[in-house]
């Protein structure tokens, strides 16, 4: 499908906010646009100038970082997850990266674009998904991967309950 057709919005930014544990400045879906249970999820991010990485990354010509298009990627899986088992923040329950898999960068995101996400299910065993995952503008390829994700419940740290507070070690 071209970026120049219409797109639908099947669940807009207060809806993923239900599906997704993250906010700003870390939520880098702005929409979904096609869902085919049990198969696979399609959603938008648009890139502007005003997120708080441009700043650094790099100032004289700014550049989306690969590392957040695989996030926007993985948070496009974790709509598809929230979709299919139901599951949502207040749950408990985190979807969690476990391993990126064939990551390939093909095309520089800058502001002004509109990253289209789509992930699609290859494999489920248990609490492990595989995904197939691309990031396109305008129809050209800009990121592909595989990514693994897992079901966990966040670690009962006293000191990641506290806010300011240092993590033990040893």
């Amino acid at each position: 499908m071209s970026m120049a057709e219409a797109k639908e919005t099947l669940f807009d930014i207060r809806d993923i906010m239900g599906m997704l544990a993250h906010r700003f400045p870390f939520l880098l879906v702005d929409r979904v646009i096609a869902y085919e249970k049990g198969k696979s999820l399609t959603a938008i991010k648009n890139v502007t100038y005003n997120e708080p990485f441009f700043m650094g990354h790099f100032p004289a010509v700014p550049t989306m970082p690969g590392v957040l298009m695989v996030e926007a990627l993985a948070q496009t899986c974790g709509l598809l997850t929230s979709r299919e088992t139901g599951i949502r923040p207040e749950s408990g329950v985190l979807f969690y990266f476990a391993g990126i898999d064939h990551a390939r960068f093909k095309r520089i995101v800058v502001p002004g674009d509109q990253l289209q996400l789509y992930a699609e299910i290859d494999k489920i065993k248990r609490t492990l998904w595989k995904f197939k995952v691309r990031a396109t503008v305008e129809d050209d390829l800009a990121c592909e991967a595989e990514l693994l994700c897992v079901f966990k419940y966040p670690p009962k740290n006293e000191s990641a309950a506290k806010p300011g507070s240092a993590p033990s070690v040893g």
